[in-house]
């Protein structure tokens, strides 16, 4: 298995393979926490307008999103796992959008399979795919609006491609490792 370590939309644009979306603080983990409350589907969307295409489709359809941080106007709910941790989401198709996270889902055109990874799911991820067994995979992390790489996302990208290659990830070497300096200087 190869794996590649990419960042931002250029490199979900770029991803083959498996590709793994990585959006720590928000979108990955804010889905995964969806789908813990049992929801039907999550549909990502890149714009806005989509996710009210789909509700005028789907009126029953959860919309969940954000742009720069911030609830959207007319959305159900914002994209924070604190803000839907106590809503059931049981049976319930939800339309998501996000800055970066789902707008790398929607640009990882040639990838063979889409994944959204986060620490909150990182086991599961790494168990799927050395299941699939794939020739390729690629970890892209998203940053902050897909144009700016974040430490979060690439410690997670860094954390995934270790448990992918079996390795001990240890995280107080690598935060000492990384103190004063950003992680992506380090590559």
């Amino acid at each position: 298995m190869h794996i590649i370590r990419d960042s931002l939309l250029i490199g979900a644009r770029k991803a083959k393979g498996i590709s793994v979306i990585i959006d720590v603080f928000r979108a990955s983990t804010t889905a995964g926490f969806i789908l813990n409350k049992n929801a039907m589907e999550i549909i990502p969307v890149e714009r806005v307008h989509e996710a009210f295409v789909y509700r005028s489709q789907y009126p029953e359809a959860l919309l969940v999103g954000e742009r720069n941080g911030l609830k959207l106007d007319g959305f159900d709910y914002g994209n924070s796992p604190t803000e839907i941790n106590e809503v059931d989401f049981k049976g319930k198709r939800v339309v998501f959008t996000t800055s970066a996270g789902t707008k790398g889902i929607m640009n990882a055109e040639y990838s063979d399979e889409v994944l959204f990874g986060s620490f909150v799911n990182a086991e599961a991820v790494v168990r799927y795919i050395k299941k699939k067994c794939p020739n390729h995979v690629t970890l892209v992390a998203m940053g902050i609006g897909g144009e700016k790489k974040c430490d979060e996302d690439e410690l997670c990208a860094e954390y995934l491609k270790q448990l992918l290659e079996n390795q001990t990830f240890n995280f107080r070497f690598f935060s000492r490792l990384v103190v004063g300096k950003s992680l992506y200087d380090l590559q």
